[in-house]
Parts: structure tokens; C-alpha cells; sequence
């Protein structure tokens, strides 16, 4: 890009942040207030924002309200998680009731058995399910089954990713390009001083990329205990993977004796059963989160019985103990018991439609400016990329341009419309074509000036 072009797109890019700071005041009086006490002024790095984040006071159906009195329609739904929205009245009547009758026991509550049953009759893969506190330990702890499992200890990981925070799956996630090699697929540290015996454990594979795939997991096949993937991967816009690849996968994994591990943490609104369902293709394992937990922190991870019998004190087979003094606690079990029993077929089908017609409208706008986007996503799900290459895997997401992704973000932001940071997002179940041509027309307008400005 010329520096005259870069220097037009900083100067749209600084006005916003302009913007920005004058809407919201006490929002940077709160972040300078609270970086001196947390870094970053939060704990949470994802909710980092430039230039800085802004404080919420309330939040509603599709709104979240800022303490400067800014309302912004909610396409992140913290990361996909608010699928009825923000204080749905049931999951708030459900609370309330909770609340008065205890918030947490050493002892099992009827609320995870209620839930459990909902999600073994749902999801495919699920024979038996457990509960955690978030995604990260939900991989986590499948991670550790598949090893027990198989007795093999390696596990394959996909470049660009996200399985969460743990050591083991915090390897080629966000790999700057340059230490990248064209030809192999190294694990990369996340971290500086990440252990080498960690990088050692895991096999880096190509998304889509069926002839390296093969050659990488036959060549450790004696060693893997497990490949760990998203059907639909969160980090590059919700991109579904090409059908005929996850089914490789799922062959070549059954046929060697490795553990195949669906992280659906996001995907799983995409149908009732989740994607596996969607795609019909059954996993041995799968991880949940976001929104079976009705806004509350929660993961699980299920598969075949043999499997989760790792898990049972009265098994012979028991290997595995699994603690944590709020898993399966009763405010976050009787609200994604509410999540469930409000999510119908009909919500499923209105939610996708309606996602698919985000995607077509997107499309037709960049189409119509003449600006090289590709727009992800599947379902519910959506991501807006300004790229000029068809979007496969983690080298291709990566050539997205940044200046116009913060652009928009920003844009978007001043206009009252939250996307997440690299402009994906969401749909719940109170949208409509009303809330999506609002994101369409202002994302028409920022289009439109970034176009003058390479023309």
C-alpha cells in the first residue's frame, strides 16, 4: 500500500478514535482508574479495544448501555454467548429463584442432571458430559481423556487455532508471518519461555490442507493421542471448514486410533446438535461453553461412555480426577437449563436465515463499492475480512488488512454497532432485518469513504 493511501486510512482511523473519546469521558476516567490496579485496566484481554475500552452500566435484549449514556447494538454477545439476549426475562426469573435458595453446594444440584440430559439428547457425540468453569478447562480436561484414553500423549492442534488458554493448546495461534515457514507448520510459541517439551507434545496441522494433514498425522500416529478442531473456526471470520476436509479427518482419526475432539464452544448454536450436526459428522468428543451457561461462566466435555468412564469413582477404568469447587454450580445449571428450553427448532431456522441474508447483503455492498472483502461465517455467524484472497487457513486470514479492519470496528462502534475486534459477530434470537440493515447501511457508509480514499 502507498504511504499517501496508509496515511489517508490513519488519519479516517485517528478521527474515530477522536470521536470515540469525546462519546465517552467517564469511560476513559474509569480505564485510567482501573489500570492502575489491573493490567491493562481489566482482566479479560479480549476486551481490550483501542484506545481504550468503554464501561458498561446496563444491558438489554439487543443493547448494551455505556456509563456515558451510549447505546450499541450487540453483535459480540461476549464472544457469541447471549444468544436470547441481554437479561432475558426467564433467565432473570430463573436467577432470582436460584439466588434465594443458594448460589453454590459441595453436593450435586437436580439443575446438572437437567442440563446434562438436555445436552446427551441433543449433541451426537454425547454419551456423557461433564461440567466446568469455562472452554479452556472443557479442552482442557478432553485433552487429558484422550491421552488416558489412547496411552499416547501428543496431541494435533491446527494452525491459527483457539482452543482456549492452556499450555497445550496455546501453540500456533497467533503466529506473527514472519516466523512462519513456508513449507512446514512448526508449533510456535505464544509466549516467551513456553517450555519446549510443550512444543514437542503438539503437532501443528493446515486447515483444509488434506495432503499435508495426512502426511503429519500418519507420520506421528504412534504418538497422537488426539486432533483437536473446530468444525467452524471462531478466529477467521466463523469460516466453516470444507466438508470433505473434516471428513478426512474423521476417517483418517478412526482409522489409526486417534481421539477426534470437536471444540464447539462457538459453533454450537449453529443447530440444535451443533455443527457436527449440521455437517453429519460425529466426533468422539466434544467441548461446549458460551451459551449453555445463560451468560454465567460454564464449559462441559462428553463423548462415548468408555471414554467419560475415566471420570467415574466407581469405574475400574477411573483414571482421571476431576475437581473444581463451581463446577456445575446451580446458578449456572438452572440458566442453561432456560437457554435450552427456549431454543427451538423455529429460533435455530430464524437465526440462520436471517445470518445467511446478513451475508449475501454484506457481499452485495462490498460487490457494490468494489472493495476486496470476503465475508465469513455460517449459521448465526458472520465475519467481514478485507482481503483479497479466498479465505482457507491461518496464512490466508492473516493477509486481512488491519488499518481498514480497525477502521470499521471503530466506525461501527461511533455508530452505536459493537462487532468483535476483528468485525465478527453474532445474531440472537430478537433480531431482525431491521437491526442487520442498520449494520449493512453504516458499514456501506465507512466502505464507501475507505474507497475514496485508495481510489
Amino acid at each position: 500500500m502507498k504511504s499517501s493511501m496508509k496515511e489517508k486510512l490513519n488519519q479516517i482511523l485517528n478521527d474515530q478514535y477522536v470521536q470515540y473519546e469525546k462519546n465517552t469521558p467517564n469511560s476513559h476516567i474509569k480505564h485510567i482508574a482501573a489500570s492502575k490496579v489491573m493490567p491493562g485496566g481489566n482482566t479479560r484481554t479480549t476486551q481490550w479495544m483501542d484506545p481504550y475500552p468503554f464501561f458498561v452500566d446496563n444491558a438489554e435484549g439487543m443493547y448494551i448501555n455505556d456509563i456515558d449514556n451510549n447505546n450499541y447494538l450487540d453483535f459480540m454477545l461476549n464472544a457469541t454467548t447471549l444468544i436470547l439476549g441481554h437479561t432475558h426475562p426467564e433467565i432473570v426469573k430463573t436467577l432470582t429463584k436460584q439466588v434465594q435458595e443458594g448460589t453454590v453446594y459441595s453436593v450435586p444440584t437436580e439443575g446438572q442432571s437437567k442440563l446434562a440430559d438436555i445436552l446427551v439428547e441433543r449433541v451426537p457425540s454425547f454419551e456423557k458430559v461433564r461440567f466446568t468453569n469455562s472452554g479452556t478447562e472443557a479442552t482442557m480436561m478432553a485433552i487429558m481423556a484422550a491421552r488416558s484414553f489412547t496411552k499416547k500423549t501428543k496431541i494435533a492442534k491446527f494452525e491459527g487455532g483457539y482452543h482456549g488458554t492452556h499450555d497445550h493448546v496455546s501453540v500456533s495461534v497467533y503466529p506473527k508471518k514472519e516466523d512462519l515457514n513456508i513449507d512446514t507448520h512448526p508449533g510456535i510459541p505464544e509466549y516467551s519461555y513456553q517450555p519446549k517439551s510443550i512444543l514437542d507434545d503438539v503437532i501443528v496441522l493446515p486447515y483444509n490442507n488434506i495432503e499435508k494433514s495426512k502426511e503429519l498425522i500418519s507420520i506421528h500416529k504412534e504418538d497422537l493421542a488426539c486432533v483437536i478442531m473446530e468444525p467452524i473456526i471462531s478466529n477467521f471470520g466463523y469460516l466453516p471448514l470444507d466438508i470433505e476436509f473434516i471428513r478426512f479427518i474423521r476417517d483418517i482419526t478412526e482409522e489409526l486410533g486417534i481421539l477426534l475432539i470437536f471444540d464447539e464452544i462457538q459453533s454450537f448454536r449453529v443447530a440444535s446438535g451443533g455443527a457436527q450436526e449440521s455437517f453429519d459428522i460425529t466426533p468422539d468428543m466434544t467441548t461446549l461453553g458460551k451459551i449453555i451457561g445463560g451468560g454465567l461462566p460454564v464449559g462441559a466435555f462428553g463423548g462415548k461412555e468408555e471414554i467419560m468412564e475415566l471420570f467415574d469413582p466407581t469405574s475400574l477404568n477411573y483414571d482421571i480426577a476431576h475437581a473444581g469447587t463451581f463446577n456445575g454450580n446451580p446458578l449456572t445449571m438452572e440458566a442453561g437449563v432456560t437457554v435450552m428450553e427456549n431454543l427451538t427448532e423455529n429460533n435455530f431456522k430464524k437465526m440462520n436465515d436471517l445470518g445467511e441474508t446478513l451475508r449475501i447483503k454484506l457481499s452485495s455492498v462490498f460487490n457494490e463499492i468494489d472493495l476486496p472483502v470476503q465475508i465469513t461465517g455460517y449459521g448465526s455467524l458472520f465475519g467481514i475480512n478485507f482481503n483479497d484472497n479466498q479465505i482457507r487457513d491461518y496464512r490466508s486470514f492473516i493477509e486481512n488488512n488491519s488499518e481498514m479492519t480497525k477502521i470499521l470496528f471503530s466506525y461501527l462502534r461511533n455508530k452505536g454497532i459493537l462487532l468483535q475486534l476483528k468485525n465478527a459477530g453474532a445474531l440472537n434470537i430478537l433480531m431482525s432485518e431491521k437491526e442487520i440493515d442498520y449494520l449493512i447501511d453504516s458499514t456501506r457508509e465507512i466502505s464507501s469513504e475507505i474507497k475514496e480514499v485508495l481510489a
